[in-house]
């Protein structure tokens, strides 16, 4: 028997246009008054259509649940994951201590001998603008394997308001490459003028700022769209309460 891969291939071989439920209700078994089941339906166990009308009924159950349901519950949890680590790598930027001189032991050029400075960590700067860069891309990249409506205005958004800042984050060795994703030059980062850097990255009103709320709208969108989706293939009730259904406002 051939390999059947979807249900439009079983509609080719089959009569699916039938209301198969009809097939499955009110059949108690043999002598039960009011039994659907007779000889006819006998024949077709024993000959193997019904079999074929079975996966055929539930394969069609199937298409039409992955209809329903748009995007998988993995590709969903995936967008909710690194939403949330992009929100968090942003919040790092924010954080007004990463911005503070520190006492710091370097290495005399001249000497050899280690000494003890005063300079901004650009080690630890580097490092966590490195990883919000990383985490921006996995988003962008996310996104563009999903159909949420309300995933896709968000991130449409975010990658719109990345463009309108494009000015400011060459300056801060931040430039948007192929398919909208941050590109970062190191070299260019650490010759930047620190008070540049601190209004790209701090504050609310900052581009790392905005960047942090806009990762928990993708979040809670990518949440509202599989977060109330069962193994079962129902939406819970309980979910569906708990779970907002009011769209995230631009912000």
């Amino acid at each position: 028997m051939s390999e059947i891969k979807s249900f439009s291939d079983y509609a080719s071989k089959y009569n699916t246009n039938m209301d198969y439920g009809m097939l499955f209700g009110g059949t108690s078994g043999v002598g039960t008054a009011g039994t659907s089941f007779n000889l006819s339906d006998y024949a077709s166990i024993k000959n193997g259509s019904y079999g074929k009308l079975l996966k055929a009924y539930y394969a069609k159950q199937d298409a039409d649940k992955k209809a329903g349901s748009g995007d998988s519950p993995q590709k969903l949890t995936m967008m909710k994951t690194g939403a949330d680590a992009l929100q968090k790598s942003a919040n790092a930027l924010n954080d007004s201590s990463l911005w503070e001189k520190k006492k710091i032991k370097k290495k005399d050029e001249a000497t050899g001998n280690e000494v003890e400075t005063e300079d901004y960590d650009w080690e630890k700067i580097t490092k966590t603008v490195k990883t919000f860069v990383d985490d921006y891309n996995g988003v962008v990249e996310d996104a563009g394997k999903l159909d949420a409506k309300d995933v896709l205005r968000n991130a449409v958004w975010l990658t719109g308001m990345t463009s309108k800042n494009s000015n400011i984050l060459s300056k801060v060795g931040i430039t948007i490459g192929k398919g909208n994703k941050l590109e970062l030059d190191e070299e260019t980062l650490k010759k930047a003028d620190i008070s540049t850097l601190k209004s790209v990255f701090t504050g609310y009103q900052s581009f790392a700022g905005k960047v942090s709320q806009k990762a928990t709208s993708i979040s809670n969108a990518a949440n509202r769209a599989g977060g109330t989706y069962t193994s079962f293939g129902t939406y819970s009730k309980t979910l569906a309460t708990v779970a907002s259904t009011k769209i995230d406002k631009e912000v």
